[in-house]
């Protein structure tokens, strides 16, 4: 069954490596990491869809992947050898973290039903839905105390400003 789509879509798939990529290679070991990774996620597929779309998707996602550790590799290839490289690396200050000391005190002071939305939904990275089952309200209650708590939250912090 596979086969029939790389069967299909081969030729379309390798003319899309030969435009993204700069060389022949290149090209080539996107086209079957493109390959790879739909085996992989074949069950994922929705039939529903277009598998060229599908397909086209993984491609451009691992294209940009592979530029990502592309450029780590000409970044760190600088250094003449990996102590160097950690020397360099450890000396670079670490950032400081951002003070959100502002936002903090402003969540603090709002209502209770509004500040209980705010902390899960966005200090413990909960979605509408765990919001709403870990508070036992509808989500559309959730949706409607995020947007109230967003406002006043916007107007005390551009008070304090």
């Amino acid at each position: 069954m596979f086969n029939q789509y790389i069967y299909t879509y081969g030729n379309r798939l390798y003319g899309l490596a030969r435009k993204l990529c700069r060389n022949k290679e290149d090209a080539e070991d996107l086209y079957q990491e493109t390959w790879i990774k739909a085996y992989r996620f074949f069950d994922r597929y929705d039939r529903q869809r277009d598998f060229g779309a599908w397909l086209t998707g993984i491609c451009v996602n691992t294209y940009k992947d592979m530029l990502r550790r592309q450029k780590w590799k000409r970044l760190l290839a600088v250094f003449p050898s990996n102590e160097d490289k950690d020397r360099a690396l450890a000396s670079i200050p670490a950032a400081e973290p951002p003070d959100h000391s502002d936002v903090h005190e402003a969540v603090n002071t709002l209502p209770e039903k509004y500040r209980m939305v705010i902390a899960l939904h966005y200090f413990h990275d909960k979605d509408v839905k765990k919001t709403a089952e870990s508070l036992g309200i509808p989500e559309g209650t959730v949706k409607t105390r995020l947007h109230k708590a967003r406002e006043l939250l916007r107007g005390r912090l551009l008070a304090n400003e």
